[in-house]
């Protein structure tokens, strides 16, 4: 006599084929996509596959990193903090300007030298970020160089072509100027993420950790260079806004399977609505399968765990 043949119903995911005729594809559980993320990509569901809920494994991990942050921003980054820790987010990395656009020294006000030391002492961490975040223009600027100076940053990429001697200089000021705070600081981060090679070999003989640039971090602990390609977004123009917002969404979809996903953040991102609640979406949506961290926290991490990538 033959037993009736009990059908179970089971989720497919179309892209993944079958391993044999009557052998189904095992069911996938997925990430939405909503209109917070990407409100210009959208499938007619509203939502398609991102990642396998399986997929994300307990050591993955996320860093936010604010940038230009100093003295002039300090109450732009307040906002963002807090607005970061309603959604979960506990710690970033705090990439600190000692003297913002000429502004004056961090250390010479008193508050914000308060302010930071509290903010690591809670979790988050102290980052060289430049020294004035300003480069001049120069006459001998060819075309691809103005396109990367004044284009791609607005007249910021200190640290671009530096000469070894004055990158050491301004390294050793700023990393001072920034732990008379009450901080410790183990890592540089090139405004704009332009670091050219004298500067470069600057900042590892000045003993740093790590650096990172848009699409990598580089542990000058190990010599291992992590590829991640962080998140962030241009806000100088509408047209720069609505690229961003579009190719986050992208980027974002591309790196839920990387063992770090980066997000940058400027405080004027938090003057455009859309892009604050793109921002936090996106952060929300990686802590369900990642751990926040900092930059210094996740490269400690990494040299006691083997690559998983």
């Amino acid at each position: 006599m033959q037993k009736a043949e009990v059908k179970k119903e089971v989720v497919h995911d179309a892209n993944i084929p079958k391993v044999g005729r009557d052998v189904p594809a095992p069911p996938q559980e997925v990430f939405p996509v909503s209109p917070e993320v990407c409100p210009y990509l959208q499938p007619a569901t509203g939502t398609f596959p991102l990642c396998t809920r399986k997929e994300v494994r307990a050591e993955k991990a996320l860093v936010v990193s604010i940038h230009d942050v100093s003295p002039a921003t300090r109450a732009g980054t307040e906002r963002i903090l807090a607005d970061l820790k309603s959604a979960g987010l506990d710690r970033a990395s705090l990439l600190v300007v000692p003297d913002h656009h000429h502004c004056g020294i961090v250390s010479g006000d008193p508050e914000f030298s308060k302010w930071l030391a509290a903010a690591c002492a809670q979790g988050h961490e102290a980052v060289l970020h430049g020294y004035f975040h300003l480069r001049e223009n120069r006459r001998t600027d060819g075309p691809i160089k103005r396109l990367i100076t004044r284009s791609y940053t607005a007249g910021e990429g200190e640290f671009l072509d530096l000469e070894k001697a004055v990158a050491r200089e301004l390294l050793e000021r700023g990393r001072s100027a920034v732990e008379a705070c009450g901080v410790s600081v183990s890592g540089f981060i090139a405004p704009a993420w332009l670091l050219g090679a004298e500067a470069g070999q600057a900042v590892r003989e000045a003993g740093f950790q790590y650096t990172t640039r848009i699409a990598t971090v580089s542990d000058f602990v190990t010599g291992a260079v992590h590829s991640s390609r962080s998140q962030v977004w241009s806000v100088r123009a509408g047209w720069r806004r609505t690229c961003s917002l579009a190719w986050n969404a992208l980027l974002f979809q591309k790196t839920l399977r990387h063992p770090l996903t980066r997000i940058g953040i400027h405080p004027p991102d938090w003057d455009h609505p859309a892009i604050r609640r793109q921002i936090l979406k996106i952060a929300d949506m990686a802590l369900a399968g990642r751990e926040a961290m900092t930059y210094e926290g996740w490269l400690t991490r990494m040299r006691v765990k083997p690559r998983s990538y």
